[in-house]
């Protein structure tokens, strides 16, 4: 059953580990698709080296596991609720990357400093409230999710794919599992651009808007021009 859909997660997961983002098994991606309403992810703590198609879990939008042998991540009710309440979404990735989770773990937005920045949010990534006792000790992964769908209310999804999660750690998503890992490691690369700007300019106000304009706009929506249209 959508064996497509499995490899394609298999694929983005072991990118999660190639491309630096993520140490021993801290992280997983998933991929949706929405013809099934169905997302296959990552199982829990099995080495993204080790990951194959027949490993992959499918879950269906009401949280029931359709396929799969193996326990899918601790974290697929997050995945869950971002699928439920962000139509367009159709990859989400969650890792521990060092210089996201830094920002995550202070409790700071991201502020959008520069162009590179600019290129893939559009302005500052906000950070999600850290969850109440009663709200961990109901349904920890549950309302991981629910508290992302709440902090962008009002907020594009798909203009701002990424958040911090306050105490924790990132997420991101994008429109297929692949996308969302780019995402990841775009979000990664401007933490760590971040943190060194910010010593050097501690008074930076972040971009100016004209600016942010042009450069999101320039790779997103109906006028964008950037690659090979």
């Amino acid at each position: 059953m959508l064996e497509e859909l499995k490899l394609a997660v298999v694929d983005a997961n072991k990118l999660l580990e190639t491309s630096g983002l993520v140490r021993l098994t801290w992280g997983n991606v998933s991929e949706i698709d929405r013809a099934s309403g169905i997302f296959g992810i990552k199982p829990s703590g099995v080495a993204y080296s080790e990951l194959e198609p027949s490993h992959i879990v499918l879950v269906d939008l009401e949280g029931k596991q359709v396929e799969g042998d193996l326990n899918p991540s601790s974290d697929t009710k997050t995945h869950l609720e971002l699928y439920r309440a962000f139509q367009e979404v159709g990859g989400v990735t969650h890792t521990h990357s060092v210089y996201a989770t830094a920002f995550s773990q202070a409790g700071r937005e991201l502020p959008c400093l520069g162009t590179t920045h600019a290129d893939h949010f559009y302005g500052a990534v906000p950070v999600c409230r850290a969850l109440t006792a009663e709200e961990v000790a109901e349904d920890y992964e549950a309302n991981t999710g629910k508290a992302i769908v709440e902090c962008f209310e009002g907020i594009n999804p798909m203009e701002m794919p990424a958040v911090l999660q306050h105490f924790h750690a990132p997420f991101t998503w994008g429109k297929n599992g692949m996308d969302s890992v780019k995402n990841s490691i775009a979000l990664e690369t401007c933490a760590q651009m971040a943190l060194s700007t910010l010593p050097l300019a501690p008074n930076l106000g972040g971009i100016p808007h004209h600016v942010l304009m042009k450069h999101y706009q320039r790779k997103h929506g109906p006028d964008a021009y950037y690659g090979q249209l």
